[in-house]
């Protein structure tokens, strides 16, 4: 079965997880969209929508306009228009749902900048392709080693063939602006084919390459993931979680994404929590907040001349104290409005399934005892002659 919808597929075979065209995961196909408009016939007297989505290289997707009015459905190889010459692609989206996808990108369906789709993809022009894309791993190689001896602060992510194998897009990260026309000339000169660069930022970089997170999933950006927001530290602050940057950050060396994800619902939570800077004033003395439990709606403040004892409150309670603070009144002491903290028991899950311990292998082994009672020597020793004869008298 051909694997048409592998991003590493030359329409006959899959190159990148040799799994024969059945990915369980659907990694392959990254980015993809459910077509949930492929039941829906157009009306009568309309003409079928004749723009398509068609997906490239670790998931760069255009439109282009079908106007020779090929049957098109999902999965097609195709030749699309190109500057200069032409690109294969597959097509993952037709009909009215791609004019929705365009309203999403921002793309004008009327536009007269939308390219063609040539024609389907004959076997000549999978052939160039797959035999192009072959050649991006080792020109991958030989491209940093060059970029390498010229000192170049930059760093060579991801190289992408045009379809016709007439040109090479270098995808590349850079902290500050880089001047490569050199680099451009030794490219043209070793490798024989014309040359684009395009700098890409550090998180485009993760979604072309993808990977595993610390999850233990596929990276999002690489998945499902489009709009790049920009995270900052506060987001793990209002989280409180700890400000580690071997934890905050991801593959790509920036914040996680995902530190975005739960931070809407920990400020709302937050709405009802008086300001962490708040003081307790009482009259033994000046309170401070030390630490918050944003999901039980506890509050752990300590005196100033004894951070050593944390004392437990509500939020009501350290209202009511505020309140009696705005009107110059101090209370007593944090003790007397002080929560015990009840211990929930362990939970003990039992044995269900009949497996065997996990801590089994904990176990120390019991030592064999090898100082063996030893016999005597005149018991080892066997009798002589003289002894037998003297018994048998």
């Amino acid at each position: 079965m051909a694997c048409t919808s592998c991003s590493t597929s030359d329409g006959s075979s899959p190159k990148g997880c040799k799994n024969n065209g059945t990915c369980g995961t659907d990694s392959c196909n990254k980015l993809t969209v459910f077509d949930w408009l492929s039941n829906m016939s157009p009306s009568n007297g309309e003409t079928p929508f004749d723009c398509v989505e068609v997906r490239f290289k670790n998931g760069r997707k255009e439109f282009y306009r079908n106007t020779e009015k090929l049957t098109l459905s999902i999965g097609d190889i195709v030749a699309t228009e190109a500057s200069p010459g032409h690109d294969i692609g597959i097509v993952t989206l037709t009909g009215e749902l791609v004019k929705i996808q365009m309203k999403k990108k921002g793309v004008n369906p009327t536009s007269a900048e939308i390219q063609k789709v040539y024609r389907k993809a004959s076997q000549k022009d999978i052939d160039i392709w797959s035999e192009a894309r072959d050649k991006e791993e080792p020109m991958k190689v030989k491209a940093r080693e060059i970029a390498i001896a010229l000192k170049l602060q930059m760093k060579i992510s991801d190289i992408e063939f045009q379809g016709d194998a007439s040109k090479a897009v270098f995808y590349y990260t850079a902290e500050d602006r880089v001047d490569f026309r050199q680099l451009i000339k030794e490219f043209a000169q070793v490798f024989k084919i014309r040359i684009e660069m395009k700098q890409v930022g550090f998180r485009q970089e993760a979604a072309r390459l993808g990977g595993i997170g610390s999850c233990g999933r596929e990276l999002c950006c690489s998945t499902w993931l489009t709009d790049f927001r920009s995270v900052n530290t506060s987001a793990a602050r209002y989280q409180q979680l700890s400000l580690n940057p071997q934890k905050l950050a991801g593959q790509c060396g920036k914040l996680k994404c995902c530190l975005n994800y739960e931070l809407d619902t920990y400020m709302d939570a937050l709405k009802d929590f008086p300001d962490f800077e708040t003081k307790l004033y009482t009259e033994k003395g000046d309170a401070i907040c030390q630490k918050q439990d944003i999901f039980k709606g506890l509050m752990w403040f300590a005196y100033t001349d004894n951070f050593a004892n944390w004392h437990v409150l509500k939020i009501d309670q350290v209202k009511e104290i505020i309140a009696q603070n705005k009107q110059k009144i101090r209370v007593s002491a944090l003790e007397d409005f002080a929560e015990e903290i009840v211990t929930e028991p362990e939970t003990r899950f039992s044995n269900a399934m009949g497996q065997e311990s996990l801590t089994r292998f904990d176990q120390p082994k019991k030592k064999k005892n090898n100082n063996k009672k030893r016999r005597p020597n005149n018991q080892n020793k066997k009798p002589s002659t003289n002894n037998r004869n003297e018994q048998k008298k």
